[in-house]
């Protein structure tokens, strides 16, 4: 239990209390937040991505306008060549939902089949990949913390229809001289299922040589363009 105790009972902690009302607590009380209802989003939430328009979203490259395709069916797909979108807002320690599929369509294999990534501050990758009948190294398979954590399981449907991502996300926290002094940490389900708990980021996500821990701040959320036409729905995002 957490709160914020009384003066009265900071000075009694050591005793064991007799009375009930001795462990109760009434103040601050929580924020009440409508849950997300018909592919929504919470009240309280920042919708990134609803279908209609690829408003949030610019180039990695340039800042221009998102350069993915805007589909019928409410979803965005990755262009492939385009380069990497990512958000117009930064954000720190987040909670973050997405739902993704690979294309029906089954072209190449490893990591060239179906591949994409999400990015948590533009560094940390939770890997987006089609793996059913298609092994590769299990700490860059879906649902990995790229080349830092491989997940606890293997949880996705079947290729070309629709996954879900629910992200917990808490930041690196670095002094002002740049020293890292909290790792941060991330905890995924993947539809529903839990493949990251409360994992330790090392650093960036580097396909190449050890993770780097140069001092940031608030940073964008990115989706990959890994030359597979990957489709993304039903983006938002709520601040810790």
């Amino acid at each position: 239990m957490s709160g914020i105790y009384t003066y009265a009972q900071k000075k009694n902690m050591q005793k064991e209390p007799t009375k009930p009302e001795e462990t109760e607590i009434y103040h601050p009380v929580p924020p009440k937040v409508t849950p997300a209802a018909d592919n929504g989003a919470p009240s309280d939430a920042i919708v990134l991505f609803d279908g209609k328009n690829l408003d949030e979203w610019v180039s990695e490259k340039n800042g221009s306008k998102a350069p993915w395709t805007l589909n019928s069916d409410g979803s965005m797909s990755v262009k492939p060549g385009a380069g990497d979108i990512q958000t117009k807002k930064d954000f720190g320690s987040v909670q973050l939902h997405l739902e993704w599929k690979s294309p029906e369509k089954i072209k190449g294999d490893g990591q060239n089949r179906g591949n994409s990534g999400v990015f948590l501050q533009d560094r940390y990758e939770i890997q987006v990949l089609d793996n059913n009948n298609n092994d590769t190294y299990v700490n860059g398979q879906v649902g990995s913390l790229y080349k830092q954590s491989v997940p606890l399981a293997k949880a996705s449907v079947k290729t070309g229809e629709w996954n879900t991502y629910d992200i917990i996300f808490h930041a690196p926290e670095f002094n002002n001289t740049g020293e890292k002094i909290k790792p941060g940490t991330i905890t995924v389900l993947h539809n529903g299922i839990l493949v990251q708990d409360h994992v330790e980021i090392k650093g960036t996500t580097e396909y190449i040589g050890w993770p780097k821990n140069d001092p940031h701040g608030k940073a964008p959320i990115k989706l990959q363009d890994h030359g597979s036409e990957v489709s993304f729905r039903n983006i938002w995002v709520r601040e810790l």
